[in-house]
């Protein structure tokens, strides 16, 4: 069966042209010109993956993004056409997997796709090793994604419960940046941005003091640690 992929893009001629790319790929395509009009698809849809641009009518790409999550944890590619850090951190905050900033090449688009796709049907397939994980004082059920932290539960996207997860999978051993693409994003060949705004993210739902974290540390110009103590 082919995957469904919802296209939202408001810019009509930008639209037929991922459109096109997509369905000869074999891609099952969804279309949507505006954010109110991509939550009722996503709704009744379920698409496997969605494209989402950040400049929509009625409702933005970063509000649809983050209701989106409310919903489901379908991947998310965010397609911008700003070069501002300032935007794609927004995306990565909300709930966004990746993000393709315009003008993109369509093999890096479709290298994208395939890769989101490929890892959320790992995940989906992953049987746990245990039923929780206890690192410190943070407690993980992977069959339920559910995290609590000094007991309190608290709500993580997709990703940064995935990279939680491997992380504390991976305790008190340096996981690099290229390890971490791969295991939780599917792929190396990306900007590390991404990684380094989800660790930033996780920080601060789970350190006590973001700005000095003691749970998930920096192995500086190699990658990240999470430590037991």
């Amino acid at each position: 069966m082919s995957k469904r992929i919802l296209v939202v893009e408001d810019d009509r001629q930008a639209r037929e042209t991922l459109v096109f790319a997509l369905e000869h790929e074999g891609y099952e395509v969804i279309e949507a010109a505006d954010g109110e009009e991509a939550l009722a698809k996503l709704a009744a849809s379920k698409p496997d993956l969605v494209l989402l641009d950040l400049m929509l009518p009625r409702v933005d790409g970063l509000d649809v993004c983050k209701r989106a999550r409310e919903m489901s944890s379908v991947p998310i590619i965010m397609l911008t056409a700003r070069n501002e850090e300032i935007d794609k951190v927004l995306g990565l905050e909300v709930g966004a997997d990746d993000y393709v900033t315009k003008p993109y090449g369509t093999r890096e688009l479709l290298a994208r796709i395939r890769a989101n796709l490929r890892r959320a049907r790992e995940m989906a397939r992953q049987v746990p090793e245990t039923d929780e994980i206890v690192v410190g004082s943070i407690s993980i059920t992977p069959s339920k994604r559910e995290v609590l932290v000094r007991g309190e539960p608290v709500y993580l996207t997709p990703k940064e419960f995935d990279l939680l997860y491997m992380l504390a999978k991976n305790a008190d051993r340096v996981l690099t940046r290229g390890e971490l693409l791969s295991e939780v994003w599917g792929y190396e060949g990306m900007d590390t941005r991404s990684l380094d705004v989800h660790v930033g993210r996780l920080r601060a739902k789970l350190e006590e003091n973001p700005a000095e974290p003691r749970i998930i540390l920096t192995a500086r110009s190699v990658g990240y640690r999470m430590v037991r103590s």
